[in-house]
């Protein structure tokens, strides 16, 4: 399927402001079945109210359900929740806070200060947006309104995210950037990566240890126990994005990549993207490279009629230590040419059981 019809769907801010402008029109005519919101990109969407309740003579609860649209994440089909409450007052007065289920920030380094509620200023802006849309539809000049976001199974989602690392506890992020998910942009991963590097750098870490995912990280934790858990970042398949978001921060001077042989294939041929879907790519380059490292024409073949670069590996190592070699010094290579030779780049390539079968130091 193209990447063109794929179906868009909106971030877990913009189901929040969606909640708070159902909520808030309620106060004033019928609870609505959808709201139209105004994206921060200057697009528009109605969005299905899941339900408007009462609670108090001057408070109201609404819950919008989140959606990805083909790009499905964690908070997919979540529900988004808002208690909204309104108050005489000499001026227009609104406050945003967090609830249940929403994430307070403990560390420093992201967009908000230690002590907030997780909740972006990209959120924070499109929910600023509806209150202001609404009092404007009914003229209303003299109101305060506080707005308490939640999320009911927040802090279930947070454990299959990074955000305890990132000093986010308790709960979810309320994200967003313009408030639409774009299926197959990347934009919330590498958004993830700059946050990691970001609190890293705010901790006084200047070097890093990236990983491709669980497996690697929980490996290179192993070889590096003296380090913080803030200076292992997941970076994925992002091997050129997570550098461009390291040299953001000139606090950051040395990258250890620590990755397994698949990933190191890719990375050594210079991908700035490792998706799985180059592997044929890689192990025919792979092969050629075999034959020139190490004379074997055996080797050549076997290589080329592997099924995967783990099944590859399992015919190179530990025979062919001069071919493993050949891979790591062109992963520092490209990683110092992607990082415009201002970080310092250390290469680790891991067997499969975790030992170390390649460092460039």
């Amino acid at each position: 399927m193209s990447s063109k019809t794929l179906k868009k769907g909106f971030t877990t801010g913009a189901a929040a402001a969606a909640a708070v402008k159902a909520a808030l029109l309620s106060f004033f005519s019928k609870a609505p079945k959808s709201v139209e919101i105004h994206f921060l990109t200057g697009e528009k969407k109605q969005i299905n109210v899941l339900s408007v309740k009462k609670i108090s003579e001057n408070r109201v609860e609404a819950l919008v359900i989140k959606d990805a649209g083909d790009d499905p994440d964690i908070t997919h089909k979540a529900q988004i929740g808002t208690k909204v409450t309104l108050s005489d007052s000499n001026e227009i007065i609104i406050n945003i806070t967090g609830g249940k289920g929403v994430g307070t920030v403990t560390k420093p380094g992201l967009e908000l200060p230690v002590g907030e509620p997780a909740i972006n200023p990209g959120p924070r802006a499109m929910i600023q947006n509806s209150v202001e849309e609404v009092f404007a539809r009914f003229n209303i000049q003299d109101k305060q309104v506080d707005i308490e976001i939640f999320v009911p199974k927040g802090e279930e989602l947070a454990k299959k995210t990074l955000n305890a690392r990132l000093g986010i506890m308790g709960g979810i992020s309320i994200l967003g950037t313009t408030g639409i998910v774009t299926p197959m942009s990347h934009d919330a991963y590498i958004a993830t990566i700059k946050s990691s590097i970001s609190v890293a750098a705010a901790k006084g870490i200047n070097t890093l240890v990236f990983t491709t995912g669980r497996r690697s990280e929980r490996f290179a934790m192993e070889k590096f126990k003296n380090f913080g858990e803030e200076a292992f970042i997941q970076t994925g398949d992002f091997f050129k994005a997570s550098l461009d978001m390291a040299l953001l921060l000139p606090e950051i001077q040395t990258i250890i990549y620590t990755v397994f042989f698949g990933k190191a294939v890719k990375m050594a041929l210079g991908f700035e993207h490792t998706h799985a879907a180059k592997a044929e790519l890689t192990l025919k380059k792979l092969s050629k490279w075999a034959v020139k490292i190490t004379g074997s024409r055996e080797l050549e073949r076997l290589i080329a009629g592997a099924n995967t670069a783990r099944h590859a590996f399992s015919f190179i190592s530990p025979e062919y230590p001069e071919l493993i070699c050949h891979v790591g010094k062109k992963i520092k290579e490209n990683a110092t040419r992607f990082s415009d030779n201002k970080l310092e780049i250390r290469a680790i390539i891991l067997t499969f059981d975790g030992d170390i079968a390649f460092d460039s130091t």
